[in-house]
């Protein structure tokens, strides 16, 4: 069974920094890409970083340059490392398995099968 066991979010002042973190099975870190989504009050949940199968990664537009995707291997945890956070990255974290091989990162809600139960990130101005 996939488990995917999030933590790190929490309340922080506008220019702060979180960094969230998902800890996976053997199994599933071995053989599904993890990503990280997030979901705001009244929009979609939207990809905001993913790594290939070949360890390369994607960033969201939005956050590019402030969030930073990375994994501990040894750990089999993946991390989402976030600086110089906005008021509208407030949202519901997401950590995310894809199952398969993938060439690019997948960025797509479709992509994934497995969710974790979410981390609240909140960002006051």
């Amino acid at each position: 069974q996939v488990q995917l066991v999030e933590s790190g979010g929490g309340s922080v002042q506008s220019g702060g920094s979180l960094r969230l973190s998902c800890s996976a099975s053997r199994y599933t870190y071995d053989n599904y890409c993890m990503g990280w989504f997030r979901q705001a009050p009244g929009k979609e949940r939207e990809g905001v970083a993913a790594f290939a199968s070949d360890g390369r990664t994607r960033h969201a537009d939005s956050v590019k340059g402030r969030f930073t995707i990375s994994r501990d291997d040894a750990q089999m945890t993946v991390y989402l490392l976030m600086n110089n956070l906005k008021a509208e990255d407030t949202a519901m974290y997401y950590c995310a398995a894809a199952p398969g091989w993938w060439s690019d990162p997948p960025f797509s809600r479709s992509d994934y099968t497995f969710w974790g139960q979410g981390t609240q990130v909140t960002v006051s101005s």
